[in-house]
């Protein structure tokens, strides 16, 4: 029977001072819930929190466990009450004897069954983009070695083809093409944050190659996104491209405040399970797994001669001497932290009330 990689959740350890937020119940919360197929952790957690990234502690588990499941469609959810009267999600044991139950924080696990167990986000969807998604500093660029042609002369390289790299190479080790995309800058500094690389090819090195005497070597290209052109950089599959299996979701700091640069869609509007990069990283303390609120500001008004009207549509002279007001930010959503970088991140989104944009408004979640 082929194994099927899915998401799995096991037991992890929070700090007391996190376990102390008092998680807040919606006020149309159900007592029960049924298990569908398609239906994610996040999913449910939302049907029952205000703040689903507040999750594990709704998914709580006695310690004294030691052999946490799964929770599968069919499964009937209880919402029920612990002895200090903190809310809590059980799998309802009469109406699901024998039945798998429940697991903790997301990490890949292999599985013999044919039945999909519940995720807290589909793996099948963000994997992809979580693989191989890149930015690298122009200081990092330099230092890569490089596609320099192939076998055949071609200036374009598909499928099968054999290309050379101007470096010494580890043979039967997998490689990563890249070419080089759009330089990111932070909207408020205009610092540089980055170029971000579009994967083009995947192949295993077969000649290690011996650049001190000028001979390159030599990739065998078992994949292709598009055609890979001289000048392509060149990375192990699994450099800086390593995630953790578990990710321990919490709130994002509450000084957090930033704005999305990017979606790799290179879509104008984009919505949940979105993959976007951000204008904060490692140096302004972000962290994998933290869980950050998406806002915009209101389209700006300004009073006229001729009564209130939108800053875009005002003249110059009303922009002038008119009276501008201070436009609220509008709350829209949710997104996940999973790679992060010097001075940016790249996220997920989880959920949105309406499409997010670039240069929405990153902050703490609501």
């Amino acid at each position: 029977m082929l194994k099927k990689i899915i998401i799995s959740l096991s037991l992890i350890s929070y700090p007391l001072t996190l376990l102390a937020d008092q998680i807040k119940l919606n006020d149309n919360a159900p007592k029960t819930h049924v298990v569908v197929k398609g239906d994610t952790l996040w999913d449910i957690s939302e049907v029952f929190l205000e703040q689903p990234w507040l999750w594990p502690k709704l998914w709580r588990l006695n310690p004294e466990v030691n052999n946490p499941h799964l929770i599968y469609p069919g499964d009937i959810l209880r919402l029920v009450y612990d002895e200090n009267g903190n809310p809590m999600l059980v799998v309802d044991k009469g109406a699901n004897q024998g039945k798998a139950s429940y697991k903790w924080s997301p990490k890949i696990r292999q599985e013999n069954k044919d039945d999909s167990a519940i995720s807290l986000l589909p793996l099948e969807v963000v994997a992809p983009y979580m693989t191989y998604a890149h930015l690298f500093s122009e200081d990092e660029l330099e230092e890569l070695p490089y596609v320099i042609g192939s076998d055949e002369g071609y200036r374009m390289t598909t499928k099968d083809f054999k290309v050379y790299v101007n470096a010494d190479l580890e043979v039967s080790q997998s490689y990563a093409m890249y070419d080089k995309g759009e330089e990111l800058f932070d909207p408020e500094t205009e610092e540089s944050l980055g170029f971000y690389v579009d994967l083009v090819g995947t192949g295993q090195a077969i000649k290690t190659g011996d650049m001190e005497n000028n001979v390159p070597a030599t990739i065998h290209v078992s994949s292709v996104k598009r055609e890979i052109a001289a000048g392509s950089y060149v990375v192990p599959i699994n450099d800086g491209q390593l995630l953790p299996s578990v990710f321990s979701m919490k709130a994002a700091k509450k000084s957090l405040r930033g704005s999305i640069v990017k979606a790799t869609s290179d879509a104008r509007r984009f919505g949940k399970l979105e993959i976007i990069m951000i204008n904060r990283g490692a140096e302004h303390d972000v962290t994998t797994g933290d869980v950050m609120g998406i806002k915009r500001t209101s389209p700006g008004v300004v009073d006229t001669g001729d009564g209130p009207a939108y800053l875009i549509e005002a003249s110059s002279w009303d922009k002038l001497t008119g009276s501008d007001y201070k436009m609220p930010e509008e709350y829209l959503g949710e997104l996940m932290i999973f790679k992060v970088f010097e001075k940016a991140s790249m996220g997920i989104i989880l959920q949105t009330e309406k499409p997010a944009r670039i240069n929405d408004i990153i902050t703490v979640p609501e």
